[in-house]
């Protein structure tokens, strides 16, 4: 099967809940007194610029633009970021990608505006999901040599391991914190994500509040740096403050304070953000590091109102209009500083820069090759000084589906706060349209637009659309153009194709590409493949060249064979490593595929129940089928109701589904019914889905859309030839309830 590009987790100390003390208090505007480094610990040469600089990317959740001192904040202390932008470089026109925290995310960590990103939009039933086809700064810089490691919020799904979208699989070798959306709205949880595994947090068990998660992943990140103080590292710092609910330790400073609780909480919440960040530079302080390393914070979009938080208190979005979930300034334009003591030249930038452009900076400063296809421009030179200015957009771009709602919010937006939305800036123009009904392809004299000239109404107060329906035209018609349905991206890395399933000793096939996805060439490209031991690997291309131009792949194959006595169902997990010497340095690109070694083929006419898989997926947990699977001869499939009648050997799924089984060639049909069972059907009428028959990655039969009314359909398929065979269950009506659907009687017959 194809594979994913995946990086494989480091071990992560495991950090005691009751060591570390979750207080809220005045932040000292002096360093706190540091930790000594720890024994062993290689401290780097502060002098020494020439070396890649560790790289910190703290990410605030829900952080207004005026809710730091550096940014006009007089209520809310937050003396060390405050520090940290007089110390280093404070942009006063930097964006987020999005109103919402899951597409701004994306956007962030991948380097594409909402028109061209994975995710587009805050979750509304599932999670949105980064894809294999997804670079992210943290594999760009993987590919360097860095270490990674992300600790707090995720906010992409599934909840699952080894997948595409899982933090592994997107470049981070180490994390603790939040995979789900909603699940990073607890401040104690009861569990939370440690690389693979999903660890208990027993101080909160039973609804307890004994570990507050933010100093947790604080100390999983301070650990991180203890440990690779040695070696250029990517810290991504991604704390949930201060997301609703306003929920602190205590109310430190502000506890006294005539406000509500909700907002003496979110102050808090505010200023121990600020302590954070002061922790980590102690740390790097600490061990040396101050010096080679470079520091950016941001926010994910503007201030929120959730939870009984009054941002008029505190002035959160300062001069500006709008709040979390507008597209106007006040929505999108956030908080952005970038500090290291001798490798970021302080100052001042009104840059229009929006988040899009951390990835190809942190790649620059890390010498390491970006994707070409990219929205996002490297703002690297502007950090650094350097004699080249930074290049400028044209223009920017956000888009909005969103279908929360706050009072203020949709204030802003005059009711049209779910509303599909696009924003648009140019200069010193921005435009803003709404329409009003859910449909991007709505004609655009049905959107309803506003122009709004920045130099001199920053507040986006008076719409002079009217007056300048030119303008308003020409940001409309680059709406449209930054608009795609679907991006396909430049292929990039390494990748990995291997059967599905492989037969012991039998002969098969492995492929690796190295893309160059980037806008130079690399030399010396070549790939190599590891195998499991034991399994034999012989190469039938060349695996290597002396040039790989920007856009170009190399691709190299390889005849593997698993040893004859290989059990059934043994995976085995193949990696393709990808090196090259890119402009910055050489490079380094791995991914994996596994197969899985399949059981015999059927030697007579039987049911599946009676057969064991090579593979089950299934939404809600195992395919049902009785514990004596494949052992019996006859009775032992779970039972299955259609209209009455009672069918024998059956298996029960739900969508979405795929079982596959080995054929082996030797059978001659599949025969089968399958449909929403009464079970389902009396639980609800509401289930609806589609049934597949694959073979061999073939689609050999397929029904319309079953629901509990059409009644099963019956299958006869012919699958002489065929290897594997595949059963899928797909939702058919964008809703998985009540999608339990069945097979009944289903089996195979084998050739004479």
């Amino acid at each position: 099967m194809s594979s994913r590009r995946r990086f494989l987790a480091g071990s992560a100390a495991t950090v005691g809940a009751g060591a570390l003390a979750a207080t809220v208090g005045a932040a000292d505007p002096a360093p706190a007194a540091a930790p000594a480094p720890a024994p062993g610990t290689t401290r780097a040469v502060p002098e020494d610029t020439t070396r890649p600089p560790n790289l910190v990317v703290v990410l605030a959740d829900d952080l207004g633009r005026g809710e730091l001192g550096a940014y006009g904040q007089r209520l809310i202390a937050t003396p060390r970021i405050d520090r940290l932008a007089a110390e280093g470089l404070r942009f006063t026109d930097a964006y987020a990608t999005a109103a919402v925290c899951a597409p701004s995310r994306c956007s962030l960590l991948t380097g594409l505006h909402t028109g061209h990103a994975t995710v587009r939009a805050n979750p509304s039933g599932a999670q949105g999901s980064l894809t294999a086809t997804d670079t992210t700064f943290a594999e760009v810089l993987r590919a360097r040599g860095y270490r990674t490691g992300l600790f707090g919020k995720w906010g992409f799904g599934p909840e699952a391991a080894d997948q595409p979208s899982h933090p592994h699989a997107r470049g981070f070798e180490e994390f603790h914190g939040y995979i789900d959306h909603g699940h990073a709205h607890q401040y104690h949880p009861a569990r939370l994500w440690r690389d693979g595994v999903k660890e208990s947090v027993p101080a909160n068990a039973g609804g307890a509040k004994g570990a507050y998660a933010p100093e947790l992943l604080l100390g999983s990140a301070l650990d991180f740096i203890d440990r690779h103080a040695g070696e250029p590292f990517l810290l991504f710092l991604a704390p949930t403050v201060p997301h609703a609910p306003s929920d602190a330790p205590d109310h430190g400073p502000y506890a006294s304070r005539p406000w509500t609780a909700a907002n003496r909480g979110h102050a808090a919440q505010v200023t121990l953000l600020d302590s954070h960040v002061g922790r980590i530079v102690d740390r790097l302080r600490a061990r040396g590091l101050d010096r080679d390393t470079v520091l950016i914070l941001a926010s994910d979009n503007g201030p929120h109102e959730e939870g009984g938080v009054d941002p008029g208190l505190f002035d959160a979005n300062g001069p500006l209009r709008g709040y979390k979930r507008n597209l106007y300034e006040g929505g999108i334009r956030v908080p952005l500083i970038a500090w290291g003591p001798g490798r970021v030249t302080p100052g001042t930038s009104d840059r229009p820069t929006p988040l899009t452009d951390l990835l190809p900076t942190l790649a620059e400063l890390g010498g390491a090759p970006a994707p070409a296809d990219v929205d996002g421009l490297s703002a690297a030179p502007l950090l650094t000084g350097g004699a080249t200015p930074a290049a400028r957009h044209d223009h920017l771009y956000w888009y909005r589906d969103e279908r929360g709602v706050t009072g203020r919010a949709d204030a802003q937006d005059a009711g049209r706060a779910t509303w599909l939305a696009e924003a648009l800036r140019k200069d010193r123009w921005k435009a803003v349209r709404f329409a009003p009904v859910r449909d991007r392809a709505l004609p655009d004299d049905q959107w309803q637009v506003e122009l709004y000239d920045l130099a001199t109404d920053p507040g986006e107060t008076s719409d002079v659309a009217a007056r300048h329906p030119a303008t308003a035209a020409e940001l409309v018609g680059l709406m449209r153009a930054s608009w795609r349905d679907a991006f396909p991206r430049t292929a990039f890395g390494t990748a990995v194709t291997a059967p599905e399933s492989v037969v012991p000793g039998e002969a098969f096939t492995v492929t690796a590409v190295l893309a160059n996805g980037s806008a130079r060439p690399w030399s010396t490209p070549a790939l190599a493949l590891d195998a499991p031991a034991g399994w034999t690997v012989r190469p039938t291309t060349a695996t290597g060249t002396d040039r790989l131009a920007a856009g170009a792949r190399l691709t190299a194959s390889w005849q593997v064979t698993a040893p004859a006595g290989t059990a059934p169902a043994t995976p085995a997990r193949f990696t393709g490593v990808g090196t090259a010497l890119a402009p910055g340095g050489p490079v380094r690109y791995a991914a994996e595929a596994t197969a899985t070694t399949v059981p015999p083929a059927p030697a007579r006419d039987g049911y599946l129940s009676d057969l064991p898989w090579i593979s089950a997926v299934n939404g809600w947990g195992p395919v049902e089928r009785d514990a004596s699977n494949g052992k019996n001869a006859a009775g032992d499939g779970t039972p299955i109701s259609f209209g009455g009648t009672v069918h024998a050997k059956g298996l029960g799924v739900h969508a979405y589904s795929s079982v596959s089984y080995h054929l082996g060639g030797v059978a001659d049909r599949f025969t089968a019914l399958v449909g929403i069972d009464d079970f389902s059907a009396r639980r609800s009428t509401a289930g609806a889905t589609r049934a597949t028959v694959h073979g061999d990655g073939r689609v050999l039969a397929a029904t319309g859309v079953l629901t509990a009314a059409t009644g099963p359909v019956p299958l006869d398929v012919d699958v002489r030839g065929v290897r594997v065979l595949r059963l899928e269950v797909a939702d058919a009506d964008a809703s998985t309830s009540f999608d339990h659907t069945s097979w009944a009687l289903a089996r195979v017959t084998v050739l004479p």
